[in-house]
């Protein structure tokens, strides 16, 4: 309800960015009679330019479009109910769900266009059959996970470099009949992506498992050239394939050229943007697409926004220090680590951190959730201070940059946006 409220009651805007290129969906695909086979999309993944086409096709208006996505994002909640409760027990998937209803950002998200919120919904519905599967051993359940996450692949690449290790981590101290789950999985995910990557081989001539923009990020995200020199050397190939290869193999030219020290020069530089207190939600209106906000309107936005990922990233840091060690931990951590190497890899941004934010919320729900406590030995407390400076370390850029546009020091000036609120 809320979400739909939001629709309804958000100031007057208009996409910018990114969500003019999703909507350009609406014209293209059905100007190709939905044909798979047409140049568009490949530099994305194709579920949510296809769904933004069907829709409108269907209703013909951006409103009705939100609407729907609006209902379908919404069963992101009793995904995380389930999985909270699979994972650490009752009162955690409860909290958890309360989390994810009430999370303004994710509200937000609900109303524009951009693919998280399909996605975050169909990422964890295949998480909680997942954990379904590995509960019952049932290979029916597991191969409903590996569609899901096939689909979500379909909206989101990023996940595809996980459900591998979704397959070793059912298996992990099973019977070795349990290897079947994992390989369901993933055969189940392979079903529903390998369509589309045969589309790619037919149209393009060339092995792309689902699109090419993770070779244009790949590279960006790891050479010393700037922005514009990367799109400068990237559009001198002729051909998307031909971008494709050449970001790729530039990308791991890269990455081998900065051995050994690559990986924590990546964390420096990255974690700090994946942990930032910022929202694309207070992008958008520092753009200037809600039109002319005032100071108050974006320090009002502002505490509404980040203060509840201050209050989840925080407690999420203390539960961690306190989680039991079992085979459920690991995968909650592991979920969270792995896809935040993924992006470690390539580029750090606020919106990239949404795809496992529920898992942040499950493990701060954990503290409601007495049973699953570890008691607080000398080990496990210098762990949790060492993760409160961590995170205090990871925020520091970004509270800086915050206390900017509050207007309490120099607005920064890397954005190009005049700043709502002067010194």
């Amino acid at each position: 309800m809320l979400r739909l409220l939001f629709i309804w009651l958000e100031p007057t805007t208009h996409p910018i960015a990114d969500e003019t290129m999703w909507l350009m969906a609406l014209s293209r695909i059905p100007a190709a009679h939905f044909s798979p086979f047409a140049n568009y999309p490949i530099f994305h993944p194709p579920l949510y330019p296809y769904f933004l086409a069907a829709m409108n096709m269907v209703f013909g208006s951006l409103t009705a479009i939100k609407i729907v996505q609006v209902l379908l994002g919404s069963l992101l909640i009793p995904a995380v109910a389930h999985a909270g409760r699979r994972l650490i027990g009752l009162h955690t998937g409860l909290a958890a769900a309360c989390f994810a209803a009430f999370y303004p950002e994710l509200i937000w998200y609900s109303a524009h266009f951009w693919c998280e919120t399909l996605f975050l919904a169909i990422l964890w519905w295949g998480i909680e059959r997942v954990l379904s599967a590995d509960e019952s051993g049932s290979v029916k359940t597991a191969a409903v996970a590996g569609l899901l996450l096939g689909l979500s692949v379909l909206t989101r690449e990023t996940i595809l470099y996980l459900v591998p290790l979704a397959t070793v981590w059912l298996a992990w101290n099973r019977p070795r009949a349990r290897w079947r789950l994992g390989a369901t999985v993933l055969l189940s995910m392979i079903v529903v992506v390998a369509p589309w990557t045969i589309r790619n081989w037919m149209q393009f001539g060339a092995f792309i498992p689902v699109s090419t923009g993770g070779g244009l990020n790949l590279y960006q995200g790891n050479t010393t050239l700037t922005r514009g020199e990367v799109y400068d050397e990237y559009y001198k190939n002729e051909g998307k394939v031909d971008q494709f290869v050449f970001a790729r193999a530039e990308g791991i030219k890269a990455i081998l050229s900065r051995q050994p020290w690559w990986l924590f020069e990546k964390i420096r530089d990255e974690g700090p943007l994946l942990a930032e207190v910022d929202s694309l939600a207070l992008i958008h209106i520092r753009r200037g697409a809600y039109g002319a906000a005032t100071c108050s309107d974006y320090r009002a936005a502002a505490v509404v926004v980040l203060f509840p990922w201050i209050l989840i990233a925080g407690a999420t840091v203390v539960a961690a220090s306190r989680l039991r060690l079992n085979r459920q931990s690991v995968f909650l951590v592991g979920l969270i680590v792995a896809y935040l190497l993924l992006h470690i890899a390539t580029h750090g941004f606020a919106r990239y951190r949404l795809p496992v934010l529920p898992a942040f919320m499950i493990m701060a729900a954990s503290l409601f959730d007495h049973q699953c406590m570890e008691g607080r030995s000398a080990g496990r407390r210098a762990l949790q201070l060492a993760l409160v400076v961590a995170l205090g370390l990871l925020w520091a850029p970004s509270l800086f940059d915050q206390a900017g546009d509050f207007g309490f020091t120099a607005a920064p000036t890397y954005e190009g946006f005049a700043p709502l609120c002067g010194v």
